[in-house]
């Protein structure tokens, strides 16, 4: 019987709702495809240490959060783990339930061995499909995925079920309508839906009622429900994301919750002999989520391999080296851990050439117009709104004949692909398209040509161009000194047939290339008004110091240089650094392929151009730390391509602004990689993208696996195993930062979000002086002493 939410208490309304919204903020956004970014998985668990979120997550998802005690084992037996290591991990845990010594804890591990996957609570769905032998979760997925892909399409589809309408408002007209639960055996589907709430708060509160679903298990029953929808949970959350972050809000989430809700609703009442087994179930739900001994071990075992890896970090930091003469060339690259593979490189070529590293988006928050489009692209990163628009429009004229012939095509292509004429247009223009397959599939298609430069919508006026300038300047500790050729490089990969393409460009510009910061920001530092006004603003500049833009593919590591109306009489100095970037771009390669299955240093290229290359680069696999210090301190330092490097001077940074800005925009992006990375290498089943062999894009939004059910967010399996084994060795990022102790201390301080993410240890904190690490935060906002020779031994 479905119940008018006038019968509810207030004060039951407010918290089934409550837990409601609640439920759905425990989700990651999901991205779209046009602009992916790595989203931290446990976004929503960050207020809680490892061991708690892994009982929630296990409790809600069946998921773990950790490795197995398997992997911790062969960790411990090749001597990536050490005995001080799991000593040290124990000491820190603050657990009661932590086994007693080293020796307890390894065999732990042992006992552990491989072990199967927690089981998450069952939803209605699931003890009604071993009741009935209906797979109901199935058929579920299979009717709400093919609903919201219609819904949410972003413009692949050539129609809208209901376009403009409210998700709940949306489905429920669906739903009175598909008979697909109904053929399966769900009687009278179709009019329950039509008897439900047509309001989504009613909605809830009268399933929940009919649920019998408590106060006190509402919380972790929603979320269960929430995780069951897979990536369309999550881009519901990216929506909301979006929503809040422009002022607003979005009921989208919550209406995804109702929907869910009323399936369960529907299949309990048809079901009644799994009545008590669904009780039993919201009594479960209603206790409160605790670690179990066995969830404390295995945190702890993953703090000992997060320590092994800076044991071994610690060890490579051993002193800075004295800085050299002013260099020739100073190139700046984005902090990508990619980089740090091609900076090494490049800065061995030649002992004029210097590196350094800031965010990819050079501190430039812009919403760009590419060049014939009216799509407004955010190239910065997510945690923050553009505050510069710009456009790469170029001449006038041309412009507007890209944009006629971008509408053509696209006519073209709906045409090509309407449900009327698709099936003529293969039989009549096929053989006219073969040539063209053929050339694409050999890897002949011609490089696109770069856009006109980019310019600020409106302009600038000298003294905002040389605040912006210097402002830049300063955060990127780039004061005086300055190479006669600066270097500005963004990045972004190169592949083909790859739905996730975005996902390898730069997360610290939306998803997409960086040309555009890099290629506006060199403009705007040659500028002659940004210039004159410099000094008086505390940044040196030499006459003679010319500001380039560039572009590092990070799948053939070859560099673009854009002209950008560079002066002729620099000619002969550009084309030495194009001959120095050349020859790093061989090393590098030389160094990825010994990584990549198959690959050669010369083959590099080809593969990026491969149809049925699924590993055309590693992307951010491996990555492990951030270091936020002066070049000095990593210079000529092996570190593998799995450190994000941030050049920062804390004695020139007056205020501490840039330390600030640092530990609270670049050090979370990276968290997000680093644990996007984690969750989709100890939980693929939940957090990763599936099978790149399987994947169908939906929507424009993300991809499914095969031909319908959940959307699949995160990263595809092949982005982190090579088919023998893992490539990511999924570790928490520790973050090294060579600033005073107290003024780190004081800006976690001021930021208790990000203060969460080191008090509950999903990121580690140190702090360097002089090259070396020499204390290790403590939760609580203390530090402990350390030396590089305790911490390497």
């Amino acid at each position: 019987m479905l119940m008018n939410h006038a019968d509810i208490a207030p004060a039951r309304f407010s918290a089934v709702l409550e837990a409601a919204e609640g439920a759905g903020r425990a989700i990651p956004p999901a991205f779209p495809l046009d602009a992916t970014v790595a989203v931290n998985p446990f976004l929503g668990q960050t207020d809680e240490g490892l061991a708690t979120a892994a009982a929630r997550l296990a409790r809600v998802a069946g998921v773990r959060l950790t490795r197995t005690g398997a992997d911790y084992v062969a960790a411990i037996t090749d001597g990536r783990i050490s005995a001080d290591d799991m000593a040290e991990a124990l000491a820190a845990s603050p657990s009661p339930l932590k086994p007693g010594n080293v020796t307890a804890l390894r065999e732990v591990a042992e006992s552990l061995g491989e072990g199967p996957a927690p089981r998450a609570l069952p939803t209605v769905a699931d003890l009604a499909a071993e009741a009935t032998g209906i797979d109901w979760p199935a058929l579920i997925d299979k009717c709400i995925g093919l609903w919201a892909a219609g819904h949410f399409d972003r413009g692949q589809a050539l129609w809208s079920p209901a376009p403009g309408a409210e998700a709940f408002t949306a489905w429920r007209g669906w739903a009175m309508h598909d008979l697909t639960p109904e053929i399966a055996g769900l009687e009278g589907f179709c009019a329950h839906v039509a008897c439900a709430p047509d309001t989504t708060e009613r909605a809830i509160l009268s399933a929940a009622e009919t649920l019998g679903i408590v106060d006190a298990a509402a919380p972790t029953a929603f979320h269960r429900l929430a995780m069951s929808l897979g990536g369309w949970a999550q881009h519901a959350r990216w929506l909301l994301w979006q929503a809040e972050l422009a002022g607003g809000t979005d009921r989208t989430l919550i209406d995804l919750l109702a929907i869910r809700l009323i399936w369960d609703e529907a299949l309990l009442v048809q079901t009644p002999a799994i009545a008590d087994k669904w009780a039993a179930t919201v009594a479960a739900h209603a206790a409160p989520v605790a670690a179990s001994a066995d969830d404390v071990a295995l945190a702890i075992l993953q703090d000992a391999a997060d320590r092994g890896h800076q044991r071994r970090l610690v060890a490579a930091l051993d002193g800075a080296t004295p800085a050299g003469a002013r260099p020739f060339l100073q190139a700046a690259f984005c902090i990508d851990v990619r980089s740090e593979v091609f900076r090494r490189a490049l800065e061995s070529v030649d002992s004029s050439v210097a590196t350094i590293g800031f965010a990819g988006f050079f501190g430039l928050p812009l919403a760009h117009h590419a060049h014939g489009s009216d799509i407004l692209e955010a190239r910065l990163p997510v945690l923050l709104n553009p505050g510069v628009h710009t456009t790469s429009a170029g001449d006038p004229a041309k412009d507007q004949a890209d944009r006629i012939a971008a509408r053509g095509l696209r006519a073209w292509g709906r045409f090509r692909q309407a449900a009327v004429s698709s099936f003529a247009f293969v039989e009549a223009m096929g053989p006219v398209y073969a040539v063209k397959l053929v050339k694409s599939a050999l890897g002949f298609t011609p490089a696109a040509k770069p856009e006109p430069a980019p310019e600020v919508i409106g302009g600038m006026s000298a003294e905002a161009k040389a605040d912006t300038g210097a402002a830049v300047l300063k955060a990127m500790s780039l004061t005086k000194g300055h190479g006669a050729i600066v270097l500005l490089l963004g990045h972004g990969g190169n592949t083909t047939n790859n739905p996730h393409e975005s996902a390898y460009h730069c997360g610290a510009c939306g998803g997409y290339t960086g040309e555009v910061s890099a290629r506006l920001l060199a403009i705007l530092l040659n500028d002659p008004e940004t210039r004159a006004g410099l000094a008086e603003r505390g940044v040196e500049v030499a006459d003679d110091t010319l500001f380039v833009a560039g572009l590092h593919d990070t799948t053939t590591d070859d560099i673009t240089i854009y002209e950008d109306g560079l002066p002729a009489a620099r000619s002969a100095d550009l084309a030495k650094v194009r001959g120095w970037l050349a020859q790093a771009a061989k090393i590098a390669r030389a160094e990825r392929a010994v990584r990549l299955p198959g690959a050669r240093w010369n083959t590099i290229a080809a593969r990026a151009q491969n149809w049925a290359e699924i590993r055309p680069e590693w992307g951010l696999a491996g990555c492990a730390a951030f270091i936020a210090a002066p070049r000095e301190a990593t210079a000529g330092r092996d570190l593998g391509g799995r450190a994000f490097l941030h050049s920062y001077d804390w004695q020139a940074d007056e205020g501490f602004g840039t330390l600030e800005l640092i530990i609270t925009a670049p050090v979370v992006v990276a968290s997000w990689i680093s644990l996007q990375y984690y969750g989709s290498s100890v939980a693929p089943e939940m957090f990763g993208g599936g099978n790149k062999l399987i994947h169908n894009v939906v929507g424009g939004i993300g991809v499914i696996e095969g031909n319908g059910g959940k959307l699949r967010p995160g990263l595809p399996w092949q982005a982190v195993h090579d088919g023998d084994g893992l490539q990511h060795e999924p570790l928490r990022l520790s973050v090294m930062i060579e600033a005073p102790r107290e003024e780190m201390i004081r800006i976690l301080e001021k930021h208790p979000g990000v203060r969460a993410l080191f008090d509950n240890v999903w990121l580690h904190l140190f702090a360097m002086k002089n090259g070396k690490v020499d204390a290790r935060y403590l939760p609580g906002l203390s530090w402990e002493d350390q030396t590089a020779q305790s911490l390497a031994a």
